[in-house]
């Protein structure tokens, strides 16, 4: 039997042991004592008394010192911080047991699975660590995004695969009038007006390819003006590392309304070209029909027919010139040979040029120059076209017997020459519009022939090739007055 590890069958031997010792050592020597060796009896019981007492008192004793040294190894236990186990740590703070211990095997497992804790402790503040790091990158990334949508002037939405919003930059909750963290309900189909965003951006959700859905979508602001945005809607692709793939779809909306405009002005262009040439190739080819049909039977009605041919040639031959001309000059590819040259002189020839048309008109043409020397650094065949273009226009407008007036002057670092008339004059609207291809007054058209480029291409010609400017003040039936101002050639010199 044992108690606590200690044989306690051994105990009783060793106890039985000594009392028998000490009746065979009466017996033996009874004889030769009797009575009077009562006392050594005696002394042989108290000996083997005494050493069981030894031996019970050993047990007692060794059961006492395991107990302390379980208890402190107990108390170093209870005062570890499992949050900062490290292996040295558990070597300082648990003291070793007695040598020989009956505990020592358990505490020798205690040890290790503190060990292998304190490993795991630490793989495990390792991977906190990592995460710790990878969270305040994906916050910092989060936040350089949604910085960079804030900062994007086109509408973005996005959704989910349950058609609920799930972003919307500044941009598009100005335009879509939204304010994701006041609302509840999230769904797209109560949450978006518009309802071809609506139905783009679901099907690109739920198509099973990942194919870009594109349309156009017109748009009333509140107050009333039309703008124009073309919505590409896609799928969410999978990330490329291989991630949980993300559900949804995004629509990018892109303003268009300067693509729309410019799409409406080539078609103006395009109409009012084929409509410019098709006036004269109509009188071409009815005067070449009669001459073939042998309607010209004398001479003379023949050289009046060749006469307008002619006329409607030159007409289409200024129309090409003028486009061409125009062309170049908005490409950027025309060439211009700049020289210092007398501003005088080239009115004087342009008034020249033009003397004829104002004479069949009975238009007086006066010509005002300035005395002083107006230098200028132009290209010469380019500023004279645009001067004779406004003084052709000016005759052209201006009722027979009319007045047609060019002047010069100096402006501080400017020359500025004006031709000025008191024809039938231009509307507000008219004097906003009328520099822009091929318009005509629509009241004036009958008066004169004309292709609607020549004051473009002055204006061209005055402000993007010589850094000028052509401007116009008129009312109707009062005249009107084109301004134009160019960099004089000291102020040229200076710069």
């Amino acid at each position: 039997m044992r108690i606590h590890g200690i044989n306690t069958t051994a105990i009783a031997s060793a106890a039985a042991l000594a009392l028998a010792g000490g009746s065979a050592v009466t017996a033996i020597l009874g004889p030769l004592f009797s009575a009077d060796t009562m006392l050594l009896r005696l002394g042989v019981l108290a000996g083997a008394a005494l050493l069981g007492a030894a031996i019970v008192a050993g047990i007692l004793w060794r059961l006492r010192s395991d107990r302390t040294a379980l208890q402190r190894l107990l108390d170093g236990l209870a005062r570890l911080n499992l949050e900062e186990l490290r292996a040295e740590t558990i070597a300082g703070e648990l003291p070793p047991l007695p040598s020989g211990s009956r505990w020592q095997p358990l505490a020798d497992r205690v040890r290790q699975a503190l060990l292998c804790q304190a490993e795991r402790v630490c793989d495990l503040e390792h991977a906190r660590t990592a995460l710790e790091i990878r969270c305040r990158r994906a916050e910092g990334q989060a936040a350089r995004v949604k910085a960079i949508l804030a900062g994007l002037p086109d509408p973005i939405v996005a959704i989910d695969d349950l058609d609920e919003v799930v972003l919307a930059n500044p941009a598009a909750e100005s335009l879509l009038c939204l304010d994701l963290e006041k609302v509840e309900d999230r769904g797209i189909a109560g949450l978006i007006r518009c309802q071809k965003l609506v139905e783009l951006l679901t099907t690109a959700c739920h198509r099973p390819s990942a194919a870009n859905r594109t349309d156009e979508w017109q748009w009333t602001d509140g107050e009333g003006q039309s703008r124009w945005y073309r919505i590409r809607a896609s799928k969410l692709a999978p990330e490329a590392d291989g991630g949980a793939a993300p559900t949804g779809a995004v629509a990018v909306l892109r303003e268009i309304g300067e693509q729309k405009a410019l799409q409406k002005r080539n078609a103006e262009f395009v109409s009012a070209v084929s409509h410019e040439m098709k006036t004269p190739l109509a009188g071409i080819k009815a005067y070449v029909e009669l001459l073939a049909d042998g309607e010209a039977e004398d001479e003379a009605t023949r050289e009046d027919f060749l006469a307008v041919i002619n006329g409607q040639v030159d007409r289409l031959q200024r129309l090409i010139d003028n486009m061409l001309n125009l062309a170049r000059i908005e490409a950027g590819v025309v060439q211009v040979r700049k020289d210092h040259r007398s501003l005088n002189e080239l009115l004087e020839e342009a008034a020249h040029v033009v003397q004829p048309a104002a004479q069949s008109k009975s238009i007086e043409l006066v010509v005002n120059l300035s005395p002083l020397y107006l230098g200028v650094y132009a290209d010469r065949d380019m500023l004279l076209q645009a001067a004779i273009n406004l003084l052709s226009n000016a005759v052209k407008y201006t009722r027979a017997g009319g007045r047609v007036a060019l002047g010069s002057r100096l402006d501080g670092e400017h020359v500025v020459f004006e031709v000025d008339d008191n024809g039938v004059g231009l509307s507000e609207e008219d004097c906003r519009q009328v520099f822009e291809k091929f318009y005509r007054v629509k009241k004036d058209k009958e008066m004169a022939a004309g292709t609607g480029l020549g004051l473009p291409l002055a204006k061209h010609i005055v402000e993007d090739v010589h850094g000028g400017l052509l401007t116009v003040k008129s009312k109707p039936g009062a005249g009107s007055t084109f301004r134009v101002a160019l960099p004089g050639a000291k102020a040229l010199q200076t710069a």
